[in-house]
């Protein structure tokens, strides 16, 4: 604490002298500590490779949607698009399986999959929907879960842009791959909102359990007071 309020001195000093060199320096400083801000929160997360994962399979096919055909272009000519489709497709697919199989259940303690089941004398199918939850004990970090949530919910948004632009510039194979992006980001995103309710219903209801036990427990102590 000591070390970064010296350097907000610094940094408040160098502004204040009317001398580019100064403000050069300040420049500099502020830079430093916005990256020693990233790495302090990276260094702070309860799982710093799992949150790296998570981010770069959240945005990587996002940035290889928009700047993939002119970096590929780069590479090869032949069959450029082709291969911009198949590597968004495979980045996509790559994304949904860490989300809904390690950052989930590192994150944020949460976990879903869904099975097929069958019922009745008939051998009937029914898709059945399992959600799994941490030890009610265990500790969620809150960076991990903060950026867990937001580029849950702010990943299908982006592609949803991104559609709507395609839709405009009639490029209409390239709307099929946002429209299979946003249905499995969107999967995902439900899945683990409904497991997260499921979480917190199963915390309320422990939590009267433990009330409703400890009270009547109390009233029947002939020692209590």
């Amino acid at each position: 604490m000591n070390t970064g309020s010296n350097n907000y001195t610094q940094i408040e000093s160098d502004t204040a002298t009317p001398n580019g060199a100064s403000e050069g320096r300040t420049t500099g400083n502020a830079n430093v500590l916005d990256n020693f801000t990233w790495a302090q929160k990276l260094k702070e997360s309860s799982h710093p490779i799992a949150l790296v994962f998570y981010i770069f399979f959240r945005l990587g096919p996002i940035f290889l949607y928009i700047f993939g055909s002119f970096i590929i272009g780069f590479v090869t000519e032949k069959n450029r698009f082709i291969l911009h489709f198949i590597l968004i497709v495979l980045l996509v697919c790559a994304d949904f399986w860490n989300i809904k199989n390690i950052s989930g259940r590192l994150l944020v303690g949460l976990r879903w999959w869904n099975e097929i089941a069958t019922e009745g004398a008939n051998g009937e199918y029914e898709n059945v929907w399992v959600f799994e939850t941490a030890d009610p004990d265990r500790y969620i970090n809150p960076i991990d879960s903060k950026v867990f949530w937001i580029l849950l919910y702010v990943q299908p948004v982006i592609w949803g842009l991104l559609g709507i632009l395609a839709l405009f510039k009639l490029e209409f194979l390239y709307l099929i791959l946002i429209i299979i992006s946003i249905s499995l980001s969107v999967t995902n995103g439900l899945a683990y909102t409904r497991c997260d309710k499921f979480r917190k219903a199963n915390g309320l209801a422990s939590d009267l359990v433990s009330r409703t036990t400890n009270s009547l427990l109390s009233r029947l102590n002939p020692f209590s007071s």
